[in-house]
């Protein structure tokens, strides 16, 4: 009974969140629409009266024309860049942001056979894209988070609870600064069009898989070296993945030790995940932690076995 007075609890604040999300950006950008509307209409109707052999349905046509084409990328603009969004560093961008399910938006498939292509592409790549980030995120949980801990809780002393949660509040502001300050810092000098604002909201909405696609890099014109920044925009975008998936899975670990997961009912980290060679111990230390039960040649200290 308890479970289901939490979990409905925690559903009755997460819809509370949803309507407090709804009411706050309808406030703030509900009254900029419609005076963009009205600007538009402005626009139009004094482009018209100026132009009286313009007829306004045809005038109607050609802007559905451009808009729909400018949503692929293609623009007519005379001063607009003349690059090919499908060369092969724009395409591996795309590829990237296809399977990291980033997804701009931006740039989309304009047939129907690459429409079926991605489709079949993401239906793989999706799932391999997670597996390989997975591993990596395994691997950098060693080095980053069960090495740092089990060194100051074993070697130094510390209380458990303490370390982890010093450990990370450190963590998270190391990828806040080098994944999220510092590359809206070099967006925000590359793009001339983006403030440091817009920047930093371009990292962090393609770090966390929003991808809305209102700011997508490498599509001014002129862009110097487009093809080499787009190539590295792609990686960056995996390698920011993945420091968020750190930051996700360290925060877990850290809920299992303060009761957090038993709390709202979530499922534990298990210790196979952590069985890493770490840390040499010594058999007294081990000795201690497990008194009843004969240690192997194996054995190594888990994350979750650390005396409290």
């Amino acid at each position: 009974m308890k479970s289901w007075l939490v979990l409905a609890l925690l559903v009755l604040g997460y819809v509370a969140y949803l309507l407090l999300g709804a009411l706050v950006v309808s406030t703030i950008e509900a009254p900029y629409e419609e005076n963009l509307r009205q600007e538009l209409r402005q626009l139009k109707q004094m482009f018209l009266h100026n132009s009286p052999c313009v007829n306004g349905s045809r005038l109607e046509a050609l802007l559905e024309k451009v808009i729909n084409a400018n949503k692929f990328g293609v623009s007519v603009l005379n001063n607009a860049s003349n690059e090919s969004s499908w060369d092969l560093a724009s395409s591996l961008f795309f590829s990237s942001t296809l399977l990291t399910t980033v997804g701009y938006g931006y740039t989309t498939p304009l047939t129907d056979s690459g429409k079926a292509f991605c489709i079949f592409y993401a239906l793989v790549g999706v799932p391999f894209t997670m597996l390989v980030l997975s591993a990596a995120v395994q691997r950098l949980m060693s080095t980053f988070t069960y090495q740092p801990i089990h060194y100051f809780q074993l070697h130094r002393g510390f209380d458990r609870k303490k370390v982890t949660i010093v450990h990370f509040v450190i963590l998270t502001l190391a990828v806040l600064i080098f994944f999220l300050v510092v590359p809206s810092a070099i967006f925000s000098s590359i793009e001339s069009s983006w403030s440091f604002l817009d920047a930093f909201y371009f990292c962090f909405i393609s770090l966390c898989t929003i991808g809305l696609g209102d700011y997508v890099p490498g599509e001014q014109d002129n862009q110097w070296l487009r093809q080499l920044y787009k190539v590295s925009v792609a990686f960056y975008l995996l390698l920011g993945l993945m420091a968020m998936l750190l930051i996700l899975q360290t925060f877990h670990k850290a809920a299992d030790l303060h009761g957090l997961t038993d709390l709202f009912y979530l499922p534990h980290l298990h210790d196979q995940e952590d069985q890493e060679p770490i840390l040499e111990t010594s058999d007294s230390t081990l000795s201690e932690r497990e008194p009843k039960r004969p240690l192997t040649t194996g054995t190594q200290p888990s994350y979750s076995s650390i005396n409290r």
